[in-house]
C-alpha cells in the first residue's frame, strides 16, 4: 500500500505546536497524510485532486454532494507518519514502512503546495516531525481513508 491519506471533515480544526497555535480552519477537511518512499509527485496528485473534487459537504437536501470550493471550505494538513504503523507482532507498532523523513517532508509539502496552486485552495499546514497537538470538531463524523492503492 502506498501514500495514504484520512479525511476528516470538520467545522473547525488547529494545531498548536509549542504553544503557539500554527495552523486553523474553519468548515473543511482535516487531512492526515502519510508518505511512503515508493510515493512520488505522481502519487501525490492523484491523491490532491481525488480530494480537490470529494464531494462530501452536504447540499441543500441533506445530501453530500459539494466539494470543498462550493462550501469555502480550506485544508489544514498534518504530517502523519503513524498511517503506515504495522501491528502484527506484538503490542508496539514498527514504522518501518514509513517513507524515509527528508523523502515524506518532501512529498508532504508539495503534495500541500499543489492543493494550493492547482486549485487555489487556502491550506494551513503543521510542522513536519514536531510534536503537534491536532484540534477538532469532525462534521458528521464524516471521516474517509484514502490510499493510492485504490485510485
Amino acid at each position: 500500500m502506498d501514500m495514504r491519506i484520512v479525511i476528516q471533515r470538520v467545522t473547525e480544526a488547529s494545531v498548536t505546536i509549542d504553544g503557539e497555535v500554527h495552523g486553523k480552519i474553519d468548515t473543511g477537511f482535516l487531512l492526515l497524510v502519510g508518505v511512503k518512499d515508493e510515493d512520488n509527485e505522481e502519487t501525490a496528485k492523484r491523491l490532491a485532486d481525488k480530494i480537490a473534487h470529494m464531494r462530501i459537504f452536504e447540499d441543500e437536501n441533506g445530501k453530500m454532494n459539494l466539494s470543498l470550493d462550493q462550501v469555502n471550505g480550506a485544508i489544514l494538513s498534518i504530517s502523519q507518519f503513524t498511517l503506515f504503523a504495522d501491528c502484527h507482532k506484538g503490542n508496539r507498532p514498527s514504522f518501518a514502512k514509513a517513507g524515509a523523513p527528508e523523502h515524506a517532508k518532501n512529498l508532504y509539502l508539495w503534495f500541500n503546495e499543489y492543493l494550493r496552486q492547482e486549485y487555489g485552495l487556502r491550506v494551513e499546514e503543521g510542522i513536519f516531525a514536531a510534536d503537534m497537538k491536532v484540534r477538532l470538531l469532525n462534521d458528521g463524523p464524516v471521516t474517509i481513508l484514502l490510499d493510492s492503492d485504490t485510485l
